[in-house]
């Protein structure tokens, strides 16, 4: 039986639509295209309403640009606010609620009550539960990363999974719209949610196959980062094999250089931190160095930014405790925090702010 989920009006209802246009403002309310729209909301979602129901074209297109994070170089396709709404009221009362029944509960990417925290804490779980059941730390990690993976999501392959679960034609039609619009049969576009759930969604058979087939209890992906551990290093071997056979039936490439097998008492490395099991079954957490590092530069240039008048020093307050208390949350660093407090107090407290 179908969920009730499954259902071109919750995507075409303009009371859904509207709710979708007051999340999509969160945030961004300042955005001089946000505010245009914004000036002429009803007016604009009765248009989205109607283009639905006629069946028009509801891809407008892209706003393409590059940036350059933590040496990669990414290249976002933004969508203009209108298709955001849409793209959100899809994602929202159908995608997401139907999509997401199959995963599988440590898939902790982008979805309600998830996210890399949640991701985070399981992984401590599953190395603690580890150390409980074997009385040791002695076992492995396998961890696994996928190549472009954005860049190399299959269209064809998507479709079929998301028709053998979405029965509404209409919704369908609308999901390869916007997926299509990404590439010629391939690629998904970073910064669209329908791409986030999509991406979320498209390893779901390779989660199931790794828990079920190959009976790894210890497993978790965050959207590209697998790990699986397992007290035998020959069987996370074997594990690999098939894995990557499996990829390659999802026409997915592992990343060579970041997929490998780790002691767990050598620390392994998920979202950012290196995470060590001590004999005693703790969990040490450290933080790489390249995030601090990161934040020196990132002060460093906000003091030129603050000096040139460009930035307040409220934003920079915010900037700043925002880091620390996530850094606070995920690691044992106190020292390094410490470290960090100076450095900000000799550039920012312990000078005279002027007028």
């Amino acid at each position: 039986m179908l969920s009730h989920h499954d259902d071109f009006g919750r995507v075409a209802d303009y009371d859904n639509l509207y709710l979708a246009f007051r999340d999509c403002m969160r945030g961004v309310s300042w955005k001089e295209s946000v505010q245009r729209y914004y000036s002429n909301a009803l007016r604009n979602i009765m248009e989205i309403h109607r283009k639905l129901l006629d069946g028009e074209t509801l891809h407008g297109g892209f706003v393409e640009f590059t940036i350059r994070e933590r040496g990669k170089t990414r290249n976002i396709k933004s969508i203009h606010i209108s298709e955001r709404v849409l793209q959100k009221c899809l994602c929202d009362q159908v995608l997401t609620p139907v999509l997401s029944r199959s995963l599988i509960y440590d898939n902790g990417a982008c979805l309600k009550g998830k996210g890399v925290h949640f991701a985070i804490r399981r992984f401590i779980l599953h190395l603690t539960k580890f150390h409980r059941k074997n009385k040791s730390h002695d076992g492995y990690a396998l961890q696994i990363d996928f190549a472009k993976y954005f860049d190399n999501v299959d269209h064809e392959i998507l479709f079929e999974m998301i028709d053998s679960r979405i029965g509404d034609s209409r919704v369908r039609e609308v999901t390869r719209e916007f997926v299509g619009a990404f590439g010629d049969g391939r690629s998904l576009g970073m910064g669209s949610q329908i791409s986030q759930i999509a991406a979320v969604f498209y390893p779901d058979r390779l989660d199931h196959f790794i828990k079920e087939v190959l009976r790894v209890k210890y497993y978790g992906r965050y959207m590209d980062d697998l790990y699986l551990i397992h007290e035998s290093k020959a069987y996370l071997e074997a594990c690999l094999d098939r894995i990557t056979s499996f990829c390659d039936l999802l026409k997915i490439t592992l990343n060579a250089k970041k997929t490998r097998i780790t002691r767990l008492s050598q620390g392994v490395v998920f979202l950012k931190g290196k995470y060590t099991l001590l004999p005693s079954g703790k969990v040490l957490r450290r933080p790489l160095k390249d995030s601090t590092k990161r934040m020196r530069t990132k002060l460093v240039k906000f003091r030129e930014f603050i000096a040139a008048r460009k930035m307040g020093y409220e934003d920079l307050s915010i900037s700043y405790r925002s880091w620390r208390g996530n850094y606070m949350r995920r690691f044992d660093a106190y020292h390094r925090i410490r470290h960090m407090d100076r450095l900000y107090n000799d550039l920012f407290l312990n000078t005279d702010r002027g007028t």
